[in-house]
């Protein structure tokens, strides 16, 4: 079966997931995690890329991320892989590959989704049992937007930036929206679209895709088409 294409539009937000290799560890020590955000950091810079969120989990790598324009994101991840991999390969002395293949990435609509995919990544390691709190896990997005750590490798998303007028009054909206847990409705709708590499949105998205782009991102439907009686195959 051909791999699915993976769909990038300028200025549309996209959730991204690298995992390790048999989902064994990609990161070693808290070197490896500041070496992967200086690689991040630089090639986000180098191809326009804004990095909106991330968490960086013990065997795979989260970010919501718009590009500027069209390939911009496989070209960061790309670059950012293999920078990444020879320094990692180098300091643990170690050969080979290190991710599982290609990226996955699913676009994300900002008004039905882009904040609920924001608190998806910055609760991962909450869910996954790491940290009792988003503020616990040093590795991530959330203490900047929550309380002001700084963190260059952040740009705010206009939409974050509608949460209020003042910068306080963004991080206390922001914070606001953590007192509620995701459903679980809304937790595996983002990881199958992730998974499939479909579009994370709401109704009108898909339609918008079609009308201004071109572009039909609607799933594939499954088995063989339907054959009419009397007519041939």
């Amino acid at each position: 079966m051909a791999r699915r294409h993976r769909i990038e539009l300028p200025n549309v937000p996209l959730h991204v997931i690298q995992r390790g290799n048999n989902r064994n560890l990609c990161f070693l020590s808290d070197a490896d995690r500041h070496l992967y955000l200086k690689c991040l950091a630089r090639s986000s810079a180098l191809y326009e890329c804004s990095i909106h969120a991330y968490v960086l989990m013990p065997n795979h790598v989260h970010l919501l991320a718009s590009p500027l324009s069209c390939g911009a994101i496989a070209a960061m991840m790309q670059d950012v892989g293999r920078r990444y991999v020879r320094l990692f390969n180098e300091t643990h002395g170690r050969t080979g590959t290190l991710w599982e293949g290609r990226y996955k990435a699913s676009l994300v609509d900002t008004d039905s989704y882009l904040l609920t995919c924001h608190r998806y990544i910055e609760l991962n390691p909450v869910r996954a049992g790491l940290a009792a709190g988003p503020a616990n896990y040093r590795w991530s997005s959330h203490r900047y937007y929550a309380y002001g750590e700084p963190d260059s490798l952040v740009r705010h998303h206009p939409l974050f930036e509608r949460l209020g007028t003042a910068m306080d009054r963004r991080r206390e909206m922001f914070l606001a929206l953590f007192n509620t847990p995701l459903n679980s409705e809304d937790v595996e709708r983002i990881r199958i679209a992730a998974q499939k590499g479909q579009p994370l949105c709401g109704s009108g998205f898909l339609d918008d895709l079609q009308q201004k782009f071109g572009i039909d991102a609607r799933p594939a439907k499954r088995g063989r088409p339907f054959k009419e009686a009397g007519r041939s195959a």
